[in-house]
């Protein structure tokens, strides 16, 4: 099919001295670490300081920022607006806004594929994917693709042809060929499918089980669950720890999250004694710490991965769910004069 001639062109939103309400007469100084958080009740981005574990400001967005991604070039971070229909950019380092792309229908999750030649949203209130084609700044629409019923989360296939997306109310996983835009399949999973994640070498999708207790494995070429893995109630989403070995899910019910030996397709140990609502996930970039968002307790949790204990709460905004590490972020200072 022919692109779309409509290009949704960016619509310049630049936040000039309006940093997280930081900014007075400001200076900047050597780097530090930030965190940002997306608290999809209130409608803004909290920014977090990695060191201190303190809010050290919010900024406003649209209307249910639930997922974001950073830009294959690194110089900007997508927020996903589902509510106000439109995505953005802003600077990763300190959460300024850089321009808004309006017109991208309910984008919930979004993703791009490993060549970065295509980025793809899921339209989970329009039971919908849209594929548009990524030049580097623009997205260009390619195609709907109709799904029922309410597609939520998505991976990628190692060879940029094929989107894996659950359909959390019919229960299905859905293969879509990028080039075509065309489904390839669909197959019945379970009840509430969501997260998803890709073992090594595309061998089996892991699925996150909401309406269950467990994730299911999926011989995705052969469209057959081959085993499932008991976690916990809400199996939801996934964080690869980095390790070669091990990916952790959040069991948003259970109020606990599960480690899973992807080599064993087991699971090796649940971490508990955490708040309400654990769902999206990030990882230090030392590896050391995994951060969680609770959504039903307004707190993101910081979790020692050595000793498997909740260490630390930081209360934020309402229903927090997207996590990102900024580890070149610069320090606002006042300026001296």
């Amino acid at each position: 099919m022919p692109y779309s001639p409509v290009t949704f062109l960016s619509r310049a939103t630049l936040a000039a001295a309006a940093v997280f309400s930081l900014i007075g007469h400001l200076n900047t100084a050597y780097a530090a670490d930030r965190v940002i958080v997306l608290d999809s009740g209130e409608s803004e981005l909290s920014l977090i300081d990695e060191a201190t574990h303190k809010v050290v400001g919010t900024e406003p967005t649209g209307k249910e920022p639930h997922h974001l991604m950073i830009t294959p070039d690194g110089k900007s971070l997508i927020v996903a607006d589902s509510v106000s229909n439109n995505l953005m950019f802003i600077d990763p380092h300190t959460g300024e806004v850089q321009r808004t792309v309006d017109g991208i229908e309910d984008p919930y999750q979004l993703g791009f594929s490993p060549d970065h030649k295509w980025f793809v949203t899921a339209a989970l209130r329009m039971d919908r994917a849209d594929i548009y084609h990524y030049d580097g700044t623009n997205m260009t629409l390619v195609k709907h693709i109709p799904l029922a019923k309410t597609p939520s989360h998505m991976t990628f296939g190692s060879d940029n042809r094929t989107v894996f997306m659950t359909l959390q109310d019919s229960g299905e996983l859905a293969a879509i060929d990028l080039p075509t835009q065309t489904v390839l399949w669909k197959m019945h999973v379970g009840n509430e499918p969501a997260g998803l994640w890709m073992t090594p070498g595309d061998k089996y999708l892991l699925v996150g089980m909401t309406g269950e207790d467990d994730v299911a494995v999926v011989d995705w070429r052969k469209q057959q669950i081959v085993k499932k893995i008991h976690t916990g109630r809400g199996a939801h989403n996934f964080r690869n720890l980095d390790d070669g070995k091990h990916v952790v899910v959040s069991n948003r019910v259970e109020s606990t999250i599960s480690i899973i030996d992807y080599t064993t397709l087991t699971n090796v140990g649940d971490i508990t004694g955490l708040m309400p609502g654990p769902d999206d996930m990030e990882l230090t970039p030392d590896k050391r710490y995994l951060w969680v968002g609770f959504r039903f307790a307004k707190h993101v949790g910081v979790i020692d991965l050595t000793t498997r204990k909740l260490i630390d709460t930081i209360a934020v905004g309402r229903s927090p769910h997207g996590i990102y590490f900024d580890n070149r972020a610069p320090v606002i200072a006042p300026n001296p004069d």
